[in-house]
């Protein structure tokens, strides 16, 4: 596996599940990790038990505001963040139920999910871009926490379904856009159900028999280490990923 020694990586959504998992390998790799969700309390407690260095920076990815601070607290400790990883998310209060279809799906509800999985991700990529850039870096990655759901449909799950699809949309898109500027843009998917918040409904024993939240560990660290020449504008599962960096 590669090493990050010394990379800036920003990890949202860093106090649970994923993205938890996620940013504590990726110190173990030697990045500097920037954790971002909510809870301040919940990312102190990364932050203990992380073997790297981090920064807990709290933080509402709807709030462009807070995204400022973060960037801004970042390059102020770390320098110019070399990997964004957009992992905050939230599935719905009744997904994948009959309380979950659209026609009982109020409008706040409709926005959350939206505003939480697509439109925070553009707000945080955005504002990385810029870091990015204004830095005139070479190098740079954006990856995406995507879902099998971004390319598949199921009932009772519209808002979380469309986020997901608008997300492999806005992977593509903007692959496109920075590929001159070596950044590259990607999407990831664990490959089945996780156990985490969004499968927190079923039988503990069925729980351990699915995907457990280090599945994206040794993925993530692979994008992240990707030069200006790497694979972009792609989505693929994170056994997919791990493949395909492998033979790089």
């Amino acid at each position: 596996m590669p090493t990050l020694h010394d990379e800036t990586i920003i990890v949202t959504g860093a106090s649970k599940g994923l993205g938890r998992s996620m940013a504590l390998h990726l110190t173990e790799r030697g990045a500097n990790v920037v954790l971002v969700a909510r809870s301040e309390d919940e990312l102190a407690a990364v932050a203990d038990a992380a073997d790297g260095e981090t920064l807990v920076a709290p933080a509402d990815v709807r709030d462009p505001d807070a995204i400022d601070d973060v960037v801004r607290s970042t390059v102020e400790r770390f320098g110019t963040p070399d990997t964004l990883f957009n992992n905050a998310g939230v599935p719905g209060r009744h997904f994948g139920d009959d309380r979950g279809a659209l026609v009982n799906t109020d409008d706040a509800e409709w926005t959350r999910i939206i505003e939480n999985n697509l439109t925070g991700v553009a707000l945080f990529t955005k504002r990385v871009l810029e870091a990015m850039l204004e830095a005139d870096e070479t190098s740079g990655n954006v990856v995406n926490v995507s879902s099998g759901l971004g390319t598949a449909a199921v009932p009772n799950a519209a808002p979380y379904v469309s986020s997901k699809w608008g997300l492999e949309g806005f992977t593509r898109a903007v692959a496109l856009e920075v590929d001159a500027d070596g950044i590259n843009v990607n999407a990831i998917d664990p490959g089945g159900r996780v156990n985490t918040q969004i499968w927190e409904h079923l039988p503990d024993a069925e729980r351990q028999e699915i995907l457990q939240p280090d599945v994206m560990d040794d993925a993530a660290a692979l994008l992240a280490a990707q030069g200006p020449d790497g694979v972009t504008g792609e989505s693929m599962t994170a056994d997919e990923w791990e493949d395909r960096l492998a033979e790089s």
